[in-house]
């Protein structure tokens, strides 16, 4: 399949239209004209994903570079998802985003990525079959969970953090099934978990079972056999025949 070029990444207005949308209600027509371009975000993002097989998404920060400690480990557990059957899709990005990315493609298998129009700091990287541009946060972050069956991540910032506590939040309250999450560096989030556990777990905000969705490790074999694992087990995936192109569909 051929490389889509990728888009420019930095957009001003995209920002200011977002910024003037959040400030409160507007005028009905321009919430009307917000609501389809949503719309059509929508449709445009199903298209191209369809067909991208079986996904599993790779978060992480943009932010490590090619020689650091979680890039490689990100590469590395792209190309082992990559021959274990999955499609690796991530946010496109640099950083831990293009680690596994380069890793899926490194092993010959199939790498996808939504990529956010940002003004600053996110520019797709070259390592992806098909990538979907987004304007918006919230339709991303649907597309990258509602196509995947498991979620590895790496180190990240806040936007790592939304993500990984979004999906856990879907999952806790039933809105997705309870797919596998696993955190990759445990030096990173072992602090993190048990400060939550200190602080979440004793006031009673959240249960201990909300704890038993997360996988730490340093491996990323173990993070791909326990993936595999599950969705052959849990979830009865197979790798048989994908859905159909439609011709009436233009596809």
């Amino acid at each position: 399949m051929a490389i889509e070029v990728p888009e420019p990444a930095t957009d001003q207005g995209v920002a200011k239209e977002e910024r003037q949308f959040l400030r409160g209600p507007q005028s009905r027509i321009s919430e009307l004209r917000f609501t389809m371009r949503v719309f059509s975000e929508f449709i445009s993002a199903f298209r191209k994903l369809h067909f991208v097989g079986p996904c599993v998404t790779v978060f992480g920060s943009a932010r490590f570079g090619e020689e650091h400690h979680y890039y490689r480990l990100a590469r590395d557990v792209g190309q082992r998802l990559a021959r274990t059957g999955f499609t690796v899709m991530t946010g496109a990005g640099p950083g831990v985003m293009e680690a596994a990315n380069r890793g899926a493609k490194d092993a010959g298998g199939r790498s996808v990525g939504c990529n956010i129009v940002l003004p600053v700091e996110q520019v797709p990287n070259p390592y992806m079959d098909v990538v979907v541009h987004f304007r918006y946060f919230f339709v991303r972050k649907v597309m990258l969970v509602k196509y995947s069956y498991a979620f590895v991540v790496l180190p990240g910032g806040y936007g790592t953090l939304d993500e990984v506590f979004e999906t856990a939040t879907l999952i806790q309250t039933r809105k997705i099934e309870n797919f596998p999450i696993v955190l990759i560096g445990s030096d990173y989030w072992s602090p993190i978990l048990a400060a939550l556990k200190d602080r979440l777990l004793s006031n009673g905000t959240i249960d201990p079972a909300d704890f038993d969705m997360l996988l730490v490790t340093d491996s990323p074999d173990e993070a791909v056999e326990h993936i595999r694992d599950v969705a052959m087990d849990r979830f009865h995936l197979t790798y048989g025949p994908q859905p159909k192109r439609r011709w009436f569909l233009w596809e």
